[in-house]
């Protein structure tokens, strides 16, 4: 009952009808199968261990340089059905409500942290202030990083891609990266894709996510960690079952942009010289990566 209703987006009284049964046992079944979903969180949504992912430590082109990445950090918006009072607080960009939902993404494409349920006005930075601020949230572990768009910001865990730096397409071609922030963009991107795969898998298993919720909000926000959590499952024991194979077709088949970051967000909750000082490390962090990066490329270049 429970996976027809969020793997297809199924109304109580289809199910019932489907199987015979009153739309009350539906629901409470529901309800007993979510609460237990709910349960397994610790023990398949779990954070990095600080091992350096298998996806970078066989990839030349990640390693070393991000041996210390553990995974991808972004939100993304699913439709929200609130009261009409507070349907302002959720409609964000996306001109109708939605829930901001905070995730972060290991290179396996499994959900390491999970926050749903904040308004769909929200700025995704605030939604991770928030994550980083709770008392059992996000962690990151000492000299350990993710990655995250600019809009995050560069901050102690977190490095962005460098602002105002256009994104080459390849990385061999007539027209190759041109300086080491180019080429640091380039395969900071192409790692970052972890984070659009795991939200569009994610999307294509539970149709619930994707479409508009015919239940109460709290019980939208526990659907939601539910779809991580056996999506998770799902990973450990089918990595590649069909819904992994359309999004890597659709990923192939599309055309991809050159692209400008553009920073537009201060960091809250501290003081300016905290975050100057957090700042000039992180970045100088991210120039030494993007330096070393660079010399190791161009020697490749010229020998080939």
């Amino acid at each position: 009952m429970f996976l027809q209703i969020v793997g297809y987006n199924l109304r109580f009284r289809v199910v019932g009808g489907y199987l015979y049964r009153s739309t009350e046992t539906i629901h409470r079944y529901f309800s007993i199968v979510l609460d237990a979903i709910l349960k397994l969180y610790p023990d398949l949504i779990q954070l990095p261990n600080g091992v350096t992912p298998r996806e970078i430590r066989n990839s030349r082109r990640y390693y070393p340089w991000f041996a210390d990445c553990v995974g991808a950090i972004d939100g993304t918006h699913v439709v929200a059905s609130v009261p009409l009072e507070i349907q302002g607080k959720f409609r964000g960009r996306k001109g109708y409500p939605t829930q901001n939902v905070l995730a972060a993404i290991s290179f396996d494409l499994k959900f390491s942290y999970v926050l749903a349920g904040w308004e769909g006005s929200a700025h995704d930075s605030r939604v991770l202030e928030d994550a980083l601020t709770r008392p059992r949230g996000l962690q990151v572990l000492q000299d350990k990083y993710y990655l995250v768009d600019a809009g995050y910001g560069i901050r102690n865990g977190f490095i962005p891609p460098y602002s105002g730096v256009r994104y080459h397409l390849k990385e061999y071609d007539d027209n190759p990266p041109q300086n080491e922030k180019e080429l640091f963009n380039l395969r900071h991107s192409s790692l970052r894709t972890t984070i659009e795969r795991g939200f569009g898998v994610l999307k294509k298993r539970f149709k619930v996510v994707d479409n508009d919720p015919f239940w109460d909000f709290k019980t939208q926000v526990d659907v939601i960690l539910a779809c991580c959590i056996i999506h998770n499952h799902i990973m450990g024991i089918a990595p590649n079952d069909m819904f992994m194979e359309e999004v890597i077709q659709e990923e192939q088949s599309e055309t991809p942009n050159v692209l400008t970051e553009q920073a537009s967000y201060t960091q809250p909750y501290q003081t300016q010289s905290e975050r100057r000082a957090e700042n000039r490390e992180w970045a100088r962090k991210r120039d030494a990566i993007a330096h070393a990066m660079s010399v190791d490329y161009m020697q490749r270049r010229q020998s080939r």
